[in-house]
This record gives structure tokens, C-alpha cells and sequence, in this order.
């Protein structure tokens, strides 16, 4: 199972001064807003600041990525994770509609809470 990129994306009260904390730690701003959401980049680590829009830390996997946010040839499909997971027993918190095909998301939660966020965007 390819899940693709992987980045954590982090739930922060302040997106300018975490952005400024992160570039300290040798993350540059490498895509995003900058308003509502930051991604930062160090080599191949990638960090999502995001301002209100969820309330907990989400560990991110970005299937048909690359950690640039570049589009692969061959990748697994988040339906085709999705199916395979729920195959293995696991409940999913939200699903991917299988029926269709491109950008599509699903969410599950590991045994001790941690949301898991599989979020294809190609």
C-alpha cells in the first residue's frame, strides 16, 4: 500500500507566529495562504500550519504525491486504500466515495485518538 507523501498537519493558535517559530527551526514557507494555512518545508519534512480549521494535530498522507506536492505516475488510489483498510477491519471515521474518481479524502482514527487524514488531491 503506497499512502504517498506524508507531512503532520499541526492545529496552531497563531499562524503568523508559528510560521516565524518554524522558519526559525529552518522551515521555509512553501506553500499555502499564509492566512489560513502554511505548508513548511525542510528537505523532505513537511509541516502544515492551519488556523482554525480543525482542532487536533492530523498525521497527513497525500496519495499521487511526492513530498513536493508533485504529481506520480503510479500511485495508489485513496478508494483503493480506503477498500483495502476497511478489508482489514478498520472503521474509518469519514469515507472516500468510491464511485467517483480523482480528489477524494478519508479519515481514521488510531487506537489512541490520533486522527489519521489519507487526502488525495490528483
Amino acid at each position: 500500500m503506497k499512502l504517498g507523501a506524508f507531512s503532520i498537519s499541526l492545529a496552531v493558535k497563531d499562524l503568523k507566529a508559528s510560521m516565524a517559530f518554524y522558519e526559525k527551526l529552518g522551515f521555509p514557507h512553501f506553500a499555502g495562504n499564509g492566512e489560513q494555512y502554511a505548508i513548511m518545508k525542510n528537505g523532505d519534512t513537511v509541516i502544515g500550519l492551519f488556523e482554525g480549521m480543525f482542532e487536533n494535530n492530523i498525521l497527513t498522507f497525500n496519495p499521487g504525491w511526492d513530498q513536493s506536492a508533485q504529481k506520480l505516475d503510479n500511485f495508489d488510489d485513496v478508494r483503493t486504500i480506503q477498500k483495502d483498510l476497511k478489508a482489514k477491519g478498520l472503521k474509518l471515521d469519514t469515507e472516500a466515495d468510491e464511485s467517483t474518481s480523482g480528489r477524494a479524502s478519508f479519515m481514521v482514527m488510531d487506537p489512541d485518538g490520533n486522527a489519521i487524514l489519507v487526502d488525495q488531491h490528483v
